[in-house]
C-alpha cells in the first residue's frame, strides 16, 4: 500500500468519526428537548422576554395668530392650572406669554401621559419643556445645523431676484446682496441686461432640509461694465461685521442709493411734473417708489429724527437730520417702526417705517426726498462721499483673509 493511500484512509477515518460525533450530539439534544416539561419551557421563555416600552407618540401643530398658550393646550387635555405651572417653570428660560405665531409646537406622550413640549423659536432654536418632572423643567436647545459654503453666479436678464431664482436660490439672498451693494448700486434704476454677479455664501441645513442663509462672505457685481467687490470682515474686538473692497475701501457712502431694498420707481425728481391728484404742473422734489403696503422703509444714513407723525398731504411722514447739512424725508407711510419718534437716533439701513398710501396718494408708494443745506436735491444724481476705509491696524489681517476668500471664489469648499 502506498503512502498516498494510507493518508486517504486516515482522512476517511477522521471524517467518519466527526460525522458520528455530530450525529450523537444531535440525538442527545433532541432527547433533552423532548424530555423538558412543557410548562417549564413556557415559564423560562416568558421570564426571558423583556417587556416592551409603550411607543412615544408625537403631535405637531402650527401656532395661529392671536392664540394664547392656554388656548392652544386646552384641546390636548391641559387644564388652566397645569398650563400656569408650565408657564411658571419656564419663565426664567422663555416667557410663554409671547409665543411666536407661525412656528410649530410638538407634544410627545407615552401611554397617554405627556412627556415633553417643544416650541420652535426660529429655524435653529427650540424650547424644550420636560413634562415628566414636577415641576417641569425647561431649556433652549439648538437643532444640529450643517453648514455649506456655496459658490453662485448669475446673469441679469430681468431683475436681480429673477437671476437669483434662476440660480436655484430664494428671494432673500437677492435682498442680502442688494443690502451689501446698496450704497453704490440702485438695483432697480442701475441694472442693465447682462450685468453679472458671483458670490460665496453660507447655507444652513437642519436634518437635510435648507433652513436659511448665513452671511455672504464675498461678492462681485459687474454693473454697466464696472465691477464692485465686497469682502466681509469681522472686527476682532466686538464681532461687528462690514464689507470692504479688496484694498480695504468701504463700500458705504454717506447715503444709501435707495430707501427700499427692492422697489420700482414710478416718478422721478422734477421741477415741473403733472400732479396726479390736483392735475396741475408743479415741482416734484422727491423720487416715488412703488411697493406693496407694509414694505419696510430704511433710513438712508445715520441721523436723528426731527419729525415723526402726520403731515397733511404728505400723510404719515418721518424726517431725519444727518451730518454735513443733509436731511431726508419719507412720505405717505402706513405706519412708523417701533421707537421712531422725535429725537431718536437711527442708523443707515435701519427700518423707520412701512410703505402705505396716507395723505394725498393715488396708491401704495414711498415719496423719498433729500435736502442739502435746506434745498431739495435729486437723490439719484447727487454725488455722495465714501465712508472711511478700514483702519490701517486691521489691514494685514484683512488682506490675509481676502486671499483665502479669493481662492474659495474659485474653488468652494463644503464643511460641517
Amino acid at each position: 500500500m502506498t503512502a498516498r493511500r494510507r493518508i486517504n484512509r486516515k482522512k476517511a477515518l477522521v471524517l467518519a468519526l466527526v460525522l458520528l460525533l455530530i450525529s450523537a450530539l444531535t440525538v442527545i439534544l433532541l432527547l433533552n428537548r423532548k424530555s423538558a416539561p412543557v410548562g417549564k419551557t413556557r415559564e423560562i421563555t416568558e421570564a426571558a422576554r423583556v417587556p416592551e416600552s409603550p411607543p412615544v407618540e408625537t403631535e405637531e401643530f402650527i401656532i395661529p395668530a392671536g392664540k394664547t398658550i392656554t388656548e392652544l393646550l386646552a384641546p390636548y387635555g391641559f387644564t388652566p392650572s397645569r398650563v400656569i405651572e408650565i408657564r411658571e417653570a419656564t419663565r426664567q428660560v422663555y416667557d410663554l406669554a409671547r409665543i411666536p405665531a407661525g412656528q410649530k409646537i410638538r407634544l410627545s406622550r407615552r401611554a397617554g401621559e405627556y412627556q415633553s413640549l417643544q416650541l420652535d423659536l426660529d429655524s435653529e432654536r427650540y424650547l424644550e419643556v420636560d413634562l415628566s418632572l414636577s415641576p417641569p423643567s425647561a431649556s433652549i436647545k439648538s437643532h444640529p445645523v450643517t453648514r455649506q459654503l456655496v459658490l453662485l453666479e448669475g446673469l441679469i436678464k430681468d431683475s436681480l431676484i429673477a437671476a437669483i431664482n434662476q440660480a436655484g436660490e430664494q428671494d432673500l439672498l437677492a435682498l442680502m446682496m442688494a443690502e451689501i451693494f446698496g450704497w453704490v448700486i440702485d438695483f432697480y434704476v442701475d441694472l442693465r441686461p447682462d450685468d453679472s454677479f458671483r458670490l460665496l455664501v453660507e447655507k444652513k441645513f437642519i436634518n437635510g432640509q435648507f433652513s436659511g442663509y448665513g452671511p455672504i462672505l464675498a461678492a462681485r457685481f459687474t454693473n454697466k461694465n464696472q465691477t464692485f467687490e465686497a469682502y466681509r470682515y469681522v472686527f476682532p474686538e466686538n464681532g461687528r461685521a462690514d464689507y470692504f473692497d479688496a484694498s480695504g475701501g468701504s463700500l458705504r457712502k454717506e447715503f444709501l442709493k435707495s430707501p427700499l431694498r427692492y422697489a420700482r420707481i414710478t416718478s422721478r425728481f422734477s421741477s415741473n411734473r403733472l400732479h396726479p391728484i390736483s392735475k396741475i404742473y408743479r415741482p416734484h422734489y422727491g423720487v416715488d417708489y412703488a411697493a406693496p403696503v407694509g414694505t419696510p422703509v430704511q433710513a438712508t444714513a445715520d441721523g436723528q429724527v426731527t419729525f415723526a407723525g402726520w403731515n397733511g398731504a404728505a400723510g404719515r411722514m418721518v424726517k431725519i437730520r444727518h451730518k454735513n447739512a443733509y436731511e431726508t424725508m419719507y412720505l405717505h407711510l402706513r405706519a412708523l417702526a417701533p421707537g421712531i419718534r422725535v429725537g431718536a437716533r437711527v442708523e443707515g439701513g435701519q427700518v423707520i417705517g412701512y410703505v402705505g398710501s396716507s395723505g394725498e396718494s393715488t396708491g401704495p408708494h414711498l415719496d423719498y426726498r433729500l435736502l442739502y443745506h435746506g434745498r431739495y436735491v435729486n437723490p439719484q444724481s447727487w454725488k455722495f462721499q465714501p465712508a472711511d476705509p478700514l483702519p490701517a491696524r486691521y489691514i494685514p489681517d484683512f488682506e490675509q483673509k481676502v486671499k483665502v476668500i479669493q481662492l474659495l471664489l474659485l474653488f468652494p469648499l463644503t464643511y460641517f
